[in-house]
């Protein structure tokens, strides 16, 4: 064996002895409890940066930007942009983390982008010391499904922001299942804070510990992208005859969840070990197992054959989408199941590009839950095919519960199916009920932007917000500016 052979196997032997005994999720969520406590400590001699009448209003916005998601940043550009139009871009001085400023670059206009490093609990004890206040701003707020790491960074943003008494609000975010450590980090550090959570069911889950919140909606709704001219040239690009109705599917793998850290493999991978299909980043892996893999596969036919059954029957330009970096895997999966079929992924597209070419589509199947929101103001006829409560909530909110399929369900070949002849057959309703849910979405969204107002005034008396804002005023006096498509869309509700 080589020396360096050797020592990795020495390694191995070393490291192998700790496995068990370190929990990085609780090490980190308890060192960011340690520096909200310690932020606590210091307001008495510090108070941090406070927000004086005659300066811009310092808001920090914790997220995740930068995995290039296209659900969250659309989210998130849209969020900035509601709180610019409610302050005014004379009084908004906004800051937004991103984990890769490159992969951020043009979005966020006007908007300061701050590198969130790995390890970030110093780095927001810093950082949320110098703004007036914090907005967090990532989906999956509270809940551990995809990775309580994600959620300890808005948990701890919050918590910070209370413990030096300033605004402190979680928007257009969602609580699902939480471990017991993380569920008990949020009722200790976020009690004070204000949700505006994403539905009925985050809200009830909130109050129940504790934590004031309404319930509201996502913030996508408003997202304008690039022109239809921009999403048919990426078509034709890729073969499309101009005339054949477009289906776009957007799968994930709903069974790589959630991502935890191993302290061990990291370790091993930092010293040369293989890095294994399942590494994330870092010290973090995606849930792996031959059980696991299995079941992707069996999800990838199912939507295969479905589709296969579906453009039998009539003419269709069949294209995958990934709207996440991490989707490439599924969405070339898939194509390969249907033998062959163009692939797009938001590693080589922004934004105005994915949302352009979705709404391009005479019809979606998707598993990522902004697939279907950016599509619905465009007025796509959509299904569903959910890991969790995201898309049937959606579609239960549209009136539509039939449209949500279940990944693992055994039977999703021949519900996806239906669900595709649905669409079409009944293309015409579909349509009719998605206009009404836009619409309602965008009052819930403007609802949303009054009660944050009346929050910042009641902390920040003497702050110079427009006197119309707030209080029982309209709704949709509270919305950033719509595009004349939208403005259509309302106006024939």
């Amino acid at each position: 064996m080589s020396e360096a052979g050797t020592w990795l196997e020495h390694a191995r032997r070393l490291v192998r002895t700790a496995r068990g005994e370190l929990d990085a999720d609780r090490a980190l969520m308890r060192a960011m409890e340690g520096f909200v406590q310690l932020a606590a400590s210091r307001y008495a001699l510090d108070a941090g940066a406070r927000w004086k009448p005659g300066e811009p209003l310092r808001l920090l916005f914790a997220g995740y930007s930068g995995s290039r998601n296209t659900g969250a940043d659309v989210r998130v550009e849209e969020m900035l942009r509601q709180f610019r139009h409610l302050l005014g871009d004379e009084l908004a001085e906004l800051s937004i983390l991103t984990i890769e400023p490159e992969r951020t670059r043009g979005y966020f206009r006007t908007v300061r982008q701050i590198r969130l490093p790995r390890v970030f609990p110093k780095f927001l004890y810093d950082t949320v010391h110098a703004h007036h206040g914090v907005v967090a701003c990532e989906g999956s707020m509270f809940k551990s499904k995809f990775a309580n790491a994600l959620s300890t960074m808005m948990v701890g943003a919050l918590g910070l922001a209370l413990a030096e008494r300033k605004p402190a609000i979680g928007y257009g975010g969602e609580a699902g299942a939480m471990d017991p450590a993380l569920e008990a980090l949020v009722r200790r550090c976020c009690r004070g804070a204000l949700v505006l959570a994403r539905n009925e069911a985050s809200r009830a889950l909130l109050e129940r510990l504790g934590i004031e919140a309404h319930a509201g909606t996502d913030t996508a709704w408003t997202f304008e992208p690039a022109p239809a001219s921009v999403g048919r040239a990426l078509l034709r690009r890729a073969g499309w005859d101009e005339t054949s109705p477009v289906l776009v599917v957007a799968p994930i793998d709903p069974f790589c969840w959630p991502v935890r850290p191993d302290l061990v493999r990291g370790l091993l991978v930092a010293l040369g070990a293989p890095a294994p299909a399942s590494h994330y980043d870092s010290i973090y892996f995606h849930a792996d197992s031959p059980e696991r893999r299995a079941a992707f596969r069996r999800y990838v036919e199912a939507l295969a054959s479905a589709v296969r059954r579906f453009r039998a029957r009539r003419t269709c330009f069949v294209v995958c989408v990934g709207m996440e970096m991490l989707d490439r895997r599924p969405a070339e999966a898939l194509a390969e199941a249907l033998g062959g079929a163009p692939v797009f992924v938001s590693d080589e597209l922004d934004m105005y590009e994915m949302v352009s070419l979705l709404r391009c589509a005479r019809w979606l199947l998707a598993s990522r839950y902004h697939a279907i929101v950016t599509s619905m103001p465009g007025l796509v006829p959509s299904a569903g095919v959910t890991m969790d409560e995201r898309i049937a909530n959606l579609m239960d909110d549209r009136g539509e519960p039939q449209l949500a399929l279940r990944v693992d369900d055994p039977d999703l070949a021949d519900r996806a199916y239906e669900a595709l002849e649905t669409l079409e057959r009944e293309a015409d309703r579909v349509r009719a009920s998605i206009r009404r849910c836009v619409v309602r979405n965008l009052e819930r969204m403007g609802q949303m932007g009054r009660i944050a107002v009346d929050y910042l005034r009641a902390r920040l008396p003497e702050l110079p917000v427009r006197a119309e804002l707030g209080g029982s005023g309209d709704p949709w006096r509270h919305l950033p500016p719509l595009s004349p498509a939208l403005e259509s869309l309302v106006e024939a509700v």
